[in-house]
């Protein structure tokens, strides 16, 4: 009698973990692994995949082999199965963060048949040692999470999971279980191919999840945008992604000095660092964390209620899986990315020196999230047409920013047609920027290699330009008049249903496309960060002029106009809001900045004004070592010329450096490197000049002065006035 037939599952999962019921296939996946079958899982995230190992793994006797890329993902099953054993011995991991002791430890466990699952990272199982010992082990099967990192196709290719065949047939003969929350067809079939799992028994879930919201903005006013959102969302849990361990760490601080509890989490940090901020992220001691993409996260939170990509992803497989992270508990969850053309740029530059199928295949992919994120269509419906699934988009109930605010409509029947005749006169070889191009008569290498200048179809649809042409080839694809050939890196062809349109074409309707070319002024604006308070103004100007006086200084040594204007534009209350104006600083502001206070609070409150609610992003002072090192130069009184080459920065630029050091309120002493430039007198007469000025420009001074001084004397002068006057 077989295993499956002694036992109740919905018996085990009461017992095991407490539930009454199974979500969606859980059941008939499990009962598969139980039978003893080669089982294939695409489910997305939130849909119960590790449940769907873990309760076959603690049913059955011996030990099942999970293996996983992450290592803060096993940390975290791994303590979550433990919480519904009484053991702590029936999970285990094996991964570099394990010392020797800590390994012995856990291959004794295994061997006295106490650890039901044992998580492998694929690099440890590549190890001689570790394939001695699971051949002496009893393994129930094999799980292999994270599926979609065996295709080369897959958004996170890893080789090291090319070899898992081979070395699973070398431990043991035993079936295997391949997981994934994100494979396109072609990704599917290569994971079966690559496995050797053809006659696995498929089980494929909807990639819909109906409760999160997707929304793409122009990468504008990044900050203030993120930290105004966060603040109105006070207190939910929220992942932010982030193109770089750089930035992480820059966007986890600005967070932290405005009041967020936020930390970074990348793999630039030690394995004690990530797993303590992953656990302050769990507890909620931490609301926010801040990651890089290509890390990735393994944290399974049921209650993250929002996804922010900083940047964009490299692919739509890698936003699904990480805006996945969202509202796992079936709640709230919104995804929001920020887009602008030059990550994706920047993404590109990483591509060059790979081999020439990598970079095509990259760029395909860089191809498809740019399309999802200029697109003027359900968001929903791109995505999961994407995935190989139909969708009808009045079914996404305004759950994504286009079906929100739709774009207007127009008439696409002749385009289409036009279309469709290009892609069989280019002998459905091309892919769709060749085609673009073509239609809009777009002359380039590419094309006149070709000689498809030539062809009666180019420059046919030359009112519109390539992009719009793009536009039309990617909602062409999604009504299947055309279809995309993968393993072709793209090239378009003709459907049967596109072939019918061409003999009998009817009305189609298509969007007009959003337009993300222009990102000059910010997406985020009230009424008052416009217009400058013109009344404020005139009382701070006031205000400025007596201080100078009372102090002997001129205007400009107190406040510069461009502050002024600034304070009338958000109203700043506090010294914390103050010293984050332009051109203020920490030191102005405790210098001159509590009378400028005093003036502003109370005239916002007998003008009842309504401050922009999203001023409240404070700046991280700017600590970068060029100017940390630049201060303890000066200290030292090395020679400017000296730093200006050691950071292979021309002298001009120095220069600026320093300005901006003073105009942020810090001293600098530049005496020792003036007094080899001018003499006292000529010292005196800068100096006299500034004092008396109404203007710090230099042109003026120039001029003032009869065109006596150099440039950089006159701005060496203007640093030593301004350190000694102003802060």
């Amino acid at each position: 009698m077989s295993i499956s037939t002694q036992v109740n599952l919905k018996e085990k999962l009461q017992e095991y973990f407490g539930f009454s019921h199974f979500k969606g296939n859980q059941e008939a996946i499990i009962q598969s692994v139980m039978d003893k079958n080669d089982t294939f899982v695409i489910m997305p995230t939130g849909g119960g995949k590790s449940l769907c190992y873990q309760l076959p793994a603690l049913i059955q006797n011996g030990t099942a082999v999970i293996i996983s890329p992450l290592i803060a993902l096993m940390k975290n099953q791994v303590d979550a199965i433990r919480q519904y054993c009484q053991d702590d011995s029936v999970a285990h991991f094996l991964n570099s963060s394990l010392n020797k002791g800590d390994v012995a430890r856990v291959k004794k466990d295994v061997t006295d048949g106490k650890t039901k699952l044992l998580y492998v990272a694929p690099e440890s199982l590549n190890k001689q040692d570790y394939i001695d010992f699971l051949r002496k082990s009893e393994v129930s099967f094999f799980a292999i999470d994270e599926a979609h990192c065996i295709s080369e196709w897959g958004h996170d290719f890893r080789p090291e999971y090319r070899r898992l065949k081979e070395i699973m047939s070398a431990i043991t003969d035993v079936p295997v279980m391949a997981l994934t929350a994100t494979a396109t067809p072609k990704v599917q079939i290569d994971i079966q191919k690559t496995l050797g799992m053809k006659k696995a028994n498929l089980f494929k879930s909807s990639f819909n999840r109906d409760n999160l919201y997707y929304e793409v903005r122009p990468k504008q006013d990044v900050e203030k945008q993120i930290v105004q959102y966060i603040k109105q969302n006070e207190g939910k849990s929220g992942v932010i992604y982030c193109l770089s361990r750089k930035m992480v760490e820059k966007f986890a601080e600005l967070l932290q000095v405005n009041g967020i509890k936020a930390l970074p989490y990348h793999a630039g940090l030690d394995a004690k660092t990530r797993a303590k901020h992953q656990d302050m992220f769990l507890m909620e001691d931490a609301d926010v964390i801040v990651a890089t993409i290509a890390f990735g996260m393994g944290i399974d939170k049921p209650d993250v209620r929002f996804v922010i990509h900083h940047d964009i992803p490299k692919s739509i497989e890698g936003y699904y899986q990480e805006t996945g992270r969202a509202g796992r508990d079936g709640g709230e969850g919104n995804c929001i990315a920020f887009y602008s053309y030059k990550d994706v740029e920047k993404l590109e530059k990483f591509l060059q020196g790979k081999p020439v199928s990598e970079v095509e295949i990259g760029r395909q992919l860089l191809n498809d999230i740019v399309s999802f994120s200029e697109t003027s269509v359900c968001r929903r419906k791109y995505i999961l047409h994407y995935f190989g699934e139909d969708y009808e988009e009045t079914s996404c109930n305004k759950k994504c920013d286009n079906c929100a605010n739709p774009k207007e409509k127009f008439e696409a029947k002749d385009l289409i047609a036009l279309l469709l005749k290009a892609v069989l006169a280019l002998n459905e070889k091309h892919k769709s920027t060749h085609i673009a191009d073509v239609l809009a008569g777009t002359l380039n290498n590419e094309i006149t290699n070709y000689k498809h200048n030539r062809l009666d179809i180019f420059g046919k649809g030359s009112d519109r330009d390539s992009k719009s042409w793009s536009s039309i080839i990617r909602q062409s694809l999604l009504k299947k008049f055309i279809q995309k050939e993968v393993e072709s890196y793209g090239i378009i062809k003709v459907t049967a249903k596109g072939h019918e349109f061409l003999k009998n074409p009817y009305e189609v309707s298509l969007f007009k496309e959003r337009d993300y070319s222009d990102l000059s002024g910010p997406i985020v604006q009230s009424a008052k960060e416009n217009v400058m308070d013109e009344a404020l103004y005139k009382v701070l100007k006031d205000l400025t002029n007596k201080v100078s006086k009372e102090k002997g200084i001129p205007p400009f040594a107190v406040f510069q106009e461009t502050s002024l204007q600034e304070m009338c534009l958000h109203y700043p209350l506090t010294m914390d809001e103050l010293k984050n104006i332009g051109g203020v600083g920490a030191g102005k502001s405790k210098r001159f900045g509590q009378p400028f206070l005093d003036v502003i609070t109370k005239y916002v409150e007998e003008n009842r004004i309504e401050r922009p609610n999203d001023f409240v992003v404070k700046s991280v002072a700017n600590k970068s070592a060029l100017k940390i090192h630049i201060i303890t130069s000066i200290d030292k009184k090395s020679d400017l010329e000296d730093i200006a080459s050691q950071h292979n920065i021309p002298f001009d630029e120095l220069i600026t450096e320093i300005e901006t050091i003073v105009h942020s309120g810090t001293k600098i002493n530049l005496d020792y490197y003036i007094d080899e430039m001018l003499g006292e007198e000529e010292q005196d007469e800068i100096y006299e000049y500034f004092m008396e000025s109404t203007t710090d420009s230099i042109n003026q001074a120039y001029e003032e002065l009869d065109e006596e001084y150099e440039e950089e004397e006159l701005r060496l002068m203007r640093i030593k006035f301004m350190s000694e006057v102003a802060n």
